[in-house]
């Protein structure tokens, strides 16, 4: 399943994610570091939607309280609130 997310308080806009059985198999921001944001997309591509959440949660960039990695544990903890029950 393909998701966007929109961000907030970062220099990237947006996130698109591609989770398929709650693992992740790609995820672009648009904006951003460029270089920074490409290998966190590396990083998490295979792990599931969840563990990545749990280690980027609460990333802060220069004190705004938030960050890249922040708002994608968001955008993943809202892609698996909104995946369907067994």
């Amino acid at each position: 399943m393909t998701t966007s997310f929109k961000t907030k308080g970062t220099c990237s806009r947006r996130i698109d994610l591609e989770v398929e059985d709650g693992i992740i198999k790609s995820v672009a921001f648009v904006g951003g570091c460029d270089g920074n944001l490409q290998g966190i997309s590396r990083l998490v591509a295979g792990l599931t939607a969840a563990e990545a959440a749990d280690r980027l949660r609460g990333i802060d960039c220069d004190g705004r309280g938030t960050s890249c990695p922040d708002q994608l544990a968001k955008a993943l903890d809202e892609f698996l609130q909104n995946q369907p029950r067994d």
